[in-house]
């Protein structure tokens, strides 16, 4: 990866591509399993979605696996896909973006107030 695809993204939009193309190899309950664990992860994505590319590239390996030993989606990530998704990004309470950014502004906010007051 070069300085000007860090830069421009142009190494991640090439990934995904890859991913999207991988993906529509799928059988249509593994598509639609896809596309839920893509909604599912992207509130736990930094602000280019770079930490997001693994965790993304072993659920599709995940998908591609049991499609090829002709398991349902639904038997591997169960009915809780926002539980299985949540597990990989981290754990049941990992914190999302909107979380870090909430917990940054109370901080910032306290810190104002403790002046003031102060």
């Amino acid at each position: 990866m070069n300085f000007w695809d860090t830069v421009t993204g142009g190494d991640l939009t090439r990934e995904w591509k890859a991913y999207e193309a991988r993906a529509e190899a799928l059988p249509a309950d593994h598509r639609a399993a896809w596309a839920e664990i893509k909604a599912h992860l992207s509130p736990y994505g930094d602000f280019t979605g770079r930490n997001l590319m693994p965790i993304l590239d072993g659920a599709l390996g995940l998908l591609e696996e049991t499609a090829a030993e002709g398991q349902g989606a639904r038997e591997v990530l169960g009915e809780d896909v926002g539980g299985f998704c949540a597990a990989l990004a981290g754990g049941e309470g990992a914190r999302g973006h909107r979380d870090r950014w909430r917990a940054q502004l109370n901080g910032n906010v306290a810190r104002k107030l403790g002046r003031l007051g102060g």
